[in-house]
């Protein structure tokens, strides 16, 4: 008996411990399913975060991607870029183009309010965009380098005036002259733009043909002028030319008036002005002098009263000075001629001419520097060449010995304030020259 219940103790603490061990199993499963379950919520959650976040990101790349896509009204724009010819007009422009005339009269009108176009130039650019029916959306014209008259065309036409964004820059470059100032200009890099202005303004002193000599110094400083859209560079102001010939030197800075003029002084304050041009045209070439000559076409010594410059056919010739027209036509062996009373008893005349500019006629008033003719080969002439006379008290005078007044000279305040400008001009030309 006493064997009996020893046995049957220890069966029960057996199955007693095994059923311990098996509920201990049961709860270590459970924990473990519970575990892999919250490992795969937080993996899912994972994948989740990481899938919006991808999401995101290609919403944003979307984005990106639709800015630089042109719209579809964009995409079905043809663009026709015109570009204005000799007695071209703008309504025969939009003549070649498919529209209305009612249509293409409100268009002119809507302009005209804003821009007069009787003044549309030779080589004005005209852009017009054309949807995929060929019906005129938007018309661009380019009143100047920085300013766009824009014309939107829909039910109704909106014209409006946009002035670009500019940045302006400057440039400064020196070299020598080896051959001539336009040739080695343009192989230093300058613009033809700023080489014609170099030349205007030193005009008035040089002859370019017989004064410059090999290695004359020249050094110059100039805007550039940068405009939105556009990627064609564009060119102001001189700021600041020197020429150095020999042992003589001419250096001028550009300065605005107390009258508001842009002109040009020494470092003395003394303008750059003379009362009349000695070379009154571009790139000629002295071809015959004042004196005494064989005539080309006579035959015989016959006293030559003024002197010639080579050009080819059509050059523009420019009014010598300030002053009124006095003749504008044909005169005899002179061909087409233009004479014009300046102050103080002078006169300048310009001869064989091609053609005379628009507006010019006896009356006129014109600037010095302002453009009144075009060379040419009229009357007694053996090829395109200017006959340019000066005279003083009716008598023809050699223009290349006459000693010309200066023009304006600054003082006190005026030129003070001349003198600090020059001074940061020269600082930015050297800083230039040599960063």
């Amino acid at each position: 008996m006493a064997l009996s219940f020893k046995h049957s103790s220890i069966l029960l603490i057996i199955i007693f411990g095994l059923f311990i061990f098996i509920s201990n199993s049961l709860k270590l499963d459970l924990n473990k399913n519970r575990l892999f379950e919250l490992n795969k919520n937080e993996n899912d959650i994972n994948i989740i975060n990481k899938n919006q976040n991808l999401i995101q990101k290609n919403i944003k790349n979307l984005n990106k991607v639709n800015n630089k896509i042109p719209t579809n009204q964009e995409q079905i724009y043809n663009e026709i870029l015109i570009i204005v010819k000799k007695g071209q007009t703008f309504s025969k422009i939009l003549d070649n183009i498919s529209l209305k005339n009612e249509k293409k009269f409100q268009i002119i009108d809507s302009i005209n309010k804003l821009f007069n176009l009787k003044k549309l130039k030779i080589g004005q650019k005209i852009l017009f965009y054309l949807d995929n029916n060929k019906l005129i959306k938007k018309i661009k014209i380019e009143i100047d380098f920085k300013t766009d008259l824009v014309v939107r065309i829909d039910e109704e036409i909106n014209s409006q005036i946009i002035q670009l964004e500019t940045v302006y820059d400057n440039d400064s470059k020196e070299f020598l002259i080896k051959n001539s100032l336009y040739s080695d200009g343009k192989k230093n890099g300058i613009p033809d733009e700023i080489l014609i202005k170099l030349i205007q303004l030193f005009s008035f002193d040089l002859d370019f043909q017989r004064d410059i000599i090999k290695d004359t110094s020249v050094s110059v400083s100039y805007q550039t002028i940068f405009v939105e859209d556009k990627s064609n560079s564009y060119f102001g102001d001189l700021d600041y030319a020197k020429i150095s010939v020999k042992n003589n030197e001419l250096e001028y800075f550009k300065f605005i008036t107390n009258e508001g003029y842009t002109d040009y002084f020494n470092r003395e304050g003394k303008n750059v002005k003379k009362s009349l041009l000695k070379t009154p045209l571009d790139g000629a070439k002295l071809s015959s002098n004042f004196g005494m000559r064989k005539h080309p076409i006579l035959g015989y010594n016959k006293m030559h009263k003024g002197i010639d410059f080579a050009a080819p056919m059509g050059t523009p010739v420019y009014a010598g000075g300030n002053g009124v027209v006095e003749i504008a036509g044909r005169n005899g062996s002179y061909g087409k001629y233009i004479r014009i009373r300046h102050n103080n008893g002078y006169k300048t005349a310009y001869a064989h001419l091609s053609g005379f500019k628009k507006g010019i006629s006896i009356g006129k008033r014109v600037n010095q520097g302002e453009v009144i003719g075009y060379v040419g080969s009229t009357g007694r002439s053996t090829g395109p060449h200017l006959h340019y006379e000066i005279i003083y008290q009716n008598k023809q005078i050699n223009p290349m010995t006459l000693k010309l007044p200066s023009g304006k000279v600054l003082k006190n305040e005026e030129l003070k304030r001349f003198e600090k400008n020059f001074r940061e001009i020269y600082a930015n030309h050297l800083n230039n020259l040599f960063e």
